[in-house]
Order: structure tokens, then sequence, then C-alpha cells
């Protein structure tokens, strides 16, 4: 396989683990957030977190 088509097959497969993480933290702060003793640090720590992974899927497109 030439190094372009690895290099875009690696590109991509880290494109579906980003989006995926990005999926599972949206659902637990859904769940978080119908939950009445959830931890706004913890809500805050898993938006931050999924706002990265947002940026960095960005970046791969």
């Amino acid at each position: 396989m030439p190094f372009a088509q690895h290099a875009a097959s690696v590109s991509a497969t880290r494109k579906q683990a980003l989006q995926s993480k990005h999926t599972a933290l949206e659902d637990r702060l859904n769940e978080l957030s119908h939950h009445p003793s959830a931890s706004d640090f913890e809500i805050r720590k898993l938006k931050t977190m999924k706002l990265r992974l947002r940026e960095e899927i960005e970046q791969l497109t």
C-alpha cells in the first residue's frame, strides 16, 4: 500500500475512533444531566473532553 493511502486509512480510522469517543461522552453527559446528584465538576470535565475531541476531529477533516 502506498504511503498516501496508508496515511489516509490511518487518518480515517483515527477519526472513527475519536467520533466513537465523542458519542460515548455525549451519552454520558445526557445520563448525568438527568441525574439529580450529578457533579458540576464531572459535567464540566466531560464537556471539555468532548470539545477537545471535536476540535481534533475537525483537524482531521
